[in-house]
């Protein structure tokens, strides 16, 4: 799986997918940076440059994100002779779909990793604000978290359909998962898997030091939120891994690509 996924790494080389990788998370950093630069510090500023970095991440960029990923790499197969050079390979059928789905972990994973040690280290260099980064760290793990299924679900989505199809789905996701910011989302977000990126790591908010709590919330009600979203995560991310394995073994490629 490691040589697959290393061959996997190199078919990036010559496609925007690394530089969306390295350079989108420095974008975000740098533009909440400057949005709080010139704002007053106060007691609740860590609160707010923590919750608007988690929705802005997770709402805007993990659902495009994932549908532009999937899409160039699924793109890139189909042009390498669509597809039927790297489905002629010796390889396990499954072995192959795993290494894709890999590949895509890993660039959502280091991307969101990137992107929170970025701001935590501007906001300490540059505003002179120190944060809490194990809380931090933590919520960019539950983002991942909840980024999972969504990868494994444009994996799929983007051999079937294809690279437009994948892009078309993210944006759509994208618009999900903003509702899914409001009061809209409170009852119903447990059961959308574009709000899992987006609630479980602002869920984990409620550890940062100085935070009040509204009356009606409490560290158990935010641990069992946490749990379900999670639960939920993981077993959508299982029933899109095994049908797309399922379904890869049997694929024999698609005639035309977008």
């Amino acid at each position: 799986m490691l040589r697959i996924a290393g061959v996997e790494w190199l078919k990036t080389k010559r496609t925007p997918a690394r530089w969306l990788t390295f350079l989108t998370p420095f974008f975000v950093a740098v533009f909440l940076l400057w949005y709080f630069s010139g704002r007053t510090i106060t007691p609740g500023t860590q609160t707010a440059i923590f919750q608007t970095f988690f929705e802005v991440w997770s709402a805007l960029v993990i659902p495009v994100g994932a549908g532009l990923l999937a899409g160039l790499m699924s793109h890139q197969e189909a042009l390498a002779g669509h597809y039927h050079g790297w489905l002629a390979t010796k390889r396990p059928r499954r072995q192959l779909y795993a290494g894709k789905l890999m590949m895509l972990v890993f660039l959502g994973s280091f991307s969101t990793f990137l992107a929170t040690m970025a701001l935590v280290a501007g906001l300490h260099l540059i505003l002179d604000i120190t944060v809490a980064w194990p809380v931090y760290l933590f919520a960019a793990i539950l983002a991942i978290v909840g980024m999972l299924p969504l990868l494994a679900f444009h994996c799929w989505l983007s051999l079937i359909w294809g690279f437009g199809a994948s892009i078309g789905v993210g944006g759509i996701g994208l618009l999900i998962a903003a509702l899914m910011v409001t009061r809209l989302g409170d009852a119903i977000w447990p059961w959308v898997p574009w709000a899992w990126p987006v609630r479980l790591p602002v869920l984990a908010g409620v550890f940062l030091p100085g935070l009040n709590l509204p009356p009606e919330t409490s560290f158990d009600v935010v641990i069992r939120q946490m749990t379900q979203g999670m639960v939920h995560a993981g077993i959508f991310f299982v029933v899109m891994l095994m049908g797309g394995l399922l379904w890869f073994e049997r694929w024999e490629g698609r005639k035309n690509d977008d």
